[in-house]
């Protein structure tokens, strides 16, 4: 039968705050890929609100993808994204050994902190079992500080590193798995900067330095690489689209004044993204 290319999304789903599945949905749709959702979580806001509601996906996970498997389902990608305990990860585990078949990509985006420091929910036990999932990936993005996590190495001094640092740690990475991986968000002067590394070549792409943090960004990032990918394009490209288009969202944010927890305004631009 023929059909549409279409990407398995295993990540929360937040009502407000655009970020993980509220924002991958509608970027990979935009670009013409069927995204399906596998909750992880369900959440009123996200948790950079002052009061959210959440409601733990994870007893209902491993139902729901039987469902899937019984349906005889199959996806061009699997795309991975923050998750709530070890036993999750084991269930990603799980599906993604149902899942992949020959020419599935598996994409794992590793949210586990930022500034050198773990989230909350992380333990090291979470850490462990999150490094078992760089075997089964194709492409990982991880910033500075989950790279040194999955490589259990410390965090450099200030954020501070340099390029054949970070080529050494990419292809420490590869080495257990990925072909392709992306350090993302790295601070450097007036830019930010992400240094990508596939089979042993190298390429930085850099945009400009656009107000401060914002939620959802790794999220739409993550997508619109993810489904670049899909569609046969190459990593470089891929990358250079999703900072472009970040960064278009990230200036019309600034012009709103909008707070840094209510994401990015994709929507705007939204029917640019072909």
């Amino acid at each position: 039968m023929k059909r549409q290319k279409r990407i398995a999304l295993v990540n929360d789903i937040t009502g407000f705050g655009r970020c993980s599945v509220t924002v991958e949905l509608p970027l990979i749709s935009a670009m013409k890929i069927q995204a399906c959702p596998l909750p992880t979580a369900i959440l009123s806001v996200h948790t950079g609100f002052p009061d959210h509601y959440l409601d733990d996906y994870t007893a209902r996970m491993k139902p729901y993808m039987e469902s899937w498997q019984r349906n005889h389902l199959d996806f061009d990608g699997i795309c991975t994204g923050f998750l709530g305990s070890a036993e999750q990860i084991a269930i990603v585990l799980d599906f993604i050994r149902r899942f992949k078949k020959d020419g599935t990509r598996v994409m794992v985006d590793p949210v586990m902190g930022d500034y050198g420091r773990l989230y909350p929910s992380y333990t090291q036990e979470m850490c462990d079992k999150m490094r078992s999932l760089l075997q089964v990936a194709d492409l990982v993005t991880p910033n500075l500080t989950e790279a040194c996590q999955l490589l259990d190495i410390p965090y450099p001094e200030n954020g501070e590193v340099s390029d054949e640092e970070l080529q050494q740690m990419a292809s420490s990475l590869a080495a257990r798995g990925p072909r392709q991986i992306v350090i993302t968000g790295l601070h450097e002067a007036d830019t930010i900067k992400n240094f990508l590394y596939e089979d042993g070549r190298t390429a930085i792409i850099r945009a400009e330095k656009i107000g401060g943090d914002r939620s959802g960004s790794g999220d739409a990032f993550a997508a619109i690489v993810a489904a670049s990918l899909i569609r046969g394009e190459a990593l470089e490209p891929a990358v250079q689209r999703a900072a472009d288009f970040i960064s278009r969202c990230l200036a019309y944010a600034v012009e709103l004044d909008l707070p840094w927890n209510y994401g990015l305004p994709f929507e705007e631009y939204l029917t640019e993204l072909h």
